[in-house]
């Protein structure tokens, strides 16, 4: 079993190191997901949850929600 692991583990790493346009299309990737997650996250979703207390009353608040919105 770990002999598979093994030569699947040097199967994508020598893959990673013979890219040539993979490196750069993987750190485009990689910085699309940064800015989608990291920064349009603090734009666009705040925390609804921040301002409501003590953990006791975000619970009550969001089962109110809960019911409330399923009706």
């Amino acid at each position: 079993m770990k002999n598979i692991v093994v030569r699947i583990f040097d199967f994508y790493v020598d893959g990673f190191r013979q890219m040539t346009w993979g490196r750069t299309l993987w750190l485009i990737i990689l910085i699309k997901l940064f800015v989608m997650f990291a920064i349009l996250k603090c734009f666009f979703f705040p925390d609804f949850l921040a301002d409501k207390g003590t953990n006791g009353e975000i619970h009550d608040y969001v089962a109110t929600e809960l019911v409330e919105r399923s009706l």
